[in-house]
């Protein structure tokens, strides 16, 4: 979403003292609530990290690499539906943070990437360190800012929270020359702000009459499915998702995004659906009659062929995003609104109407054998199988931890054999799918959640992208665990190659293809990461036998510092279920 703004205080503002800009970024920072910025310096912006430094009222923990710190904000912000923030210099700093703030863009999470800027005389100039910052991020960001004007610091910067936080969150860019943070003046903070178009600031609510209609659709339905994404998390509203569900009998299938929207122990709980989802989730919602989508977008990885998604359904699309109405599969029920607002009224109908849910005791006997036949399952091996690592982390963990994810085969295991009951527990890149995003974001949602176990599960291809931020981890005494489930292999390209081009390796080799590395083959094991996390002051350990997984697992939560866990497990295993790409649930992949 892209908007022009223009704004002004509706109460009475504030006149601070005589600063500069960045003195002034810092003080607007902290007036939002910013407890936490990860920051890397450079000559653009070593105005603002004086400013910091000049200051404790924001924590700057200093990343190993811009990527890295703005995946670490990411984190932050989807552990706790806060606004993340990140900030870097101009030029290479700035880039460094295009495929953080590209993800937040396609996974709704509230950011705010704040870059250094060459002098504006320079701007234009291909001067040293200079980007375009503003424009290549356009198609990627709610709205940019190219600041030109230090007394406008203070408005944008709220403003900035304000976009990021509120309708579909996402990211906001801040791009500031040097000139502007130098810049002396007596800041005015606003109170409140205000938009020439106010609408921006509004949100939309659904008719009375649209949810009346689905309560009659659903009286009338023999085989409803709720399909519920992340916009119930954004929203905060899995609570109402929750007696919604119960007190009309609906079973609920989730998406990646929607994961702990609705808790997965729960009978009516079908966990997730879509290429590497439940079975008996795809079987459902393939033959319902009638399919409540809640705050998703019909992504390609839940479709399949849209042509041939639900066919059998009536559906409804609940959405505060007009954009995604329509977009991806034509609905019959499109229907604006706010998410909890919506919920909430709908559960308000159920009781002031006295509304009957249907008989649909044949739907829920279908789907229990569904899930009696066809649950999420892998074959005993000899070496331990990425799966079955997971499975014991859940148990030693009761569920309660928190599990960010690498991209790739663990992603996918992750989710299917850790359960989770409650929102913002499964933190993973799932729109833009960006490797290394795992060990930097459990950076941050430790940072915001230090009193919870925060871990990595994640691949060794995934890993080594963003290793550095193991120094992170050390220095700043932050507490992720990093559980590498270790192939050797870029292991779902590998399943891929395996099912669609004869197995041929494209470059999907991590080690030394002379000797590879596996649990039969310790000897050719690349890299050596309980050396590598070593010297970066970081506990490690190597299991390869099944008998010392369990302990091993306990020994990595028992610590009280970063801990990397390289766990050997063979490359052969493949994630399963699986509809191919653009395919139905008819070519799904069983065994």
């Amino acid at each position: 979403m892209k908007t022009t703004t223009s704004t002004s205080s509706t109460t009475q503002p504030e006149t601070g003292r005589l600063m500069n800009g960045a003195d002034v970024v810092v003080e607007s920072l902290a007036r939002e609530g910013v407890d936490v910025i990860f920051a890397y310096p450079g000559g653009a912006s070593q105005e603002l990290h004086q400013a910091f430094a000049r200051s404790d009222k924001v924590r700057v923990i200093l990343p190993r690499h811009e990527q890295g710190g703005s995946f670490a904000a990411e984190g932050y912000a989807r552990a706790t539906g806060k606004v993340g923030v990140c900030m870097a210099t101009s030029g290479p700093g700035a880039t460094n943070l295009v495929s953080a703030i590209a993800d937040a863009y396609m996974d709704s999470t509230p950011m705010v990437a704040i870059t250094g800027q060459v002098f504006q005389k320079y701007i234009g100039k291909m001067a040293f360190q200079e980007t375009d910052f503003f424009g290549m991020t356009l198609p990627i960001v709610k709205h940019s800012y190219l600041v030109l004007n230090a007394a406008d610091l203070p408005r944008i910067i709220k403003e900035a929270f304000f976009l990021a936080s509120s309708g579909r969150p996402g990211p906001v860019v801040i791009d500031i020359p040097k000139d502007v943070q130098q810049a002396k003046l007596l800041p005015v903070f606003p109170a409140t702000i205000s938009f020439a178009n106010p609408t921006i600031a509004q949100q939309p609510k659904a008719s009375g009459e649209q949810l009346k209609r689905v309560l009659e659709l659903i009286a009338n339905a023999k085989k409803p499915v709720i399909y519920a994404g992340g916009g119930i998390v954004s929203a905060e509203a899995h609570s109402d998702l929750k007696a919604f569900a119960e007190k009309t009998n609906i079973p609920v299938a989730t998406t990646l995004m929607g994961i702990g929207a609705f808790p997965e122990s729960h009978s009516l709980s079908m966990r997730w659906f879509g290429m590497h989802g439940t079975a008996y989730g795809n079987w459902a919602v393939d033959q319902c009659d009638l399919l409540i989508c809640l705050g998703a977008r019909f992504d390609d990885r839940i479709t399949g062929d849209t042509s041939k998604f639900a066919t059998a359904a009536t559906i409804v699309h609940i959405d505060l995003d007009a954009a995604e109405h329509n977009k991806n599969k034509r609905v019959a029920h499109p229907i604006l609104g706010e998410l909890k607002d919506a919920i909430t009224r709908l559960n308000a109908l159920i009781a002031e109407t006295q509304f009957a849910a249907p008989d649909i005791s044949s739907w829920h006997t279908q789907i229990e054998a569904w899930k009696r036949d066809h649950p999420f399952r892998f074959e005993d091996h000899k070496h331990i199988l990425p799966q079955e690592a997971i499975k014991v982390l859940f148990e030693l963990t009761k569920g309660e931890a928190i599990i960010t994810t690498g991209v790739g085969q663990h992603q996918m295991w992750a989710a299917q054999f850790y359960q989770f009951d409650e929102p913002r527990r499964y933190i993973s890149s799932l729109g833009l799918g960006a490797m290394g995003y795992g060990y930097p974001a459990a950076l941050g949602a430790k940072v915001a959640c230090p009193d919870k176990q925060v871990i990595d599960i994640d691949g060794d291809g995934s890993f080594v992208m963003n290793i550095q931020e193991l120094a992170t981890a050390a220095v700043e005494k932050i507490a992720a665990k990093a559980m590498i489930l270790n192939n050797q292999h870029l292991g779902m390209v590998v399943q891929w190659e395996d099912r669609f081009y004869g197995s041929v390796r494209g470059n999907t080799v991590l080690g030394h293809q002379s000797n590879i590395g596996s649990p039969d083959n310790p000897g050719g094991l690349y890299p050596d990461f309980v050396k590598i996390a070593e010297g970066f002051g970081v506990k490690g350990r190597r299991v390869l036998k099944k008998s010392e997984l369990r302990e091993a697992i306990q020994e990595m939560l028992d610590h009280d510092g970063p801990y990397v866990l390289d766990i050997i497990v063979p490359y052969t295993e493949h994630v399963l279920p699986m509809i191919p790409a653009g395919k139905t649930v008819k070519d799904m992949i069983l065994k």
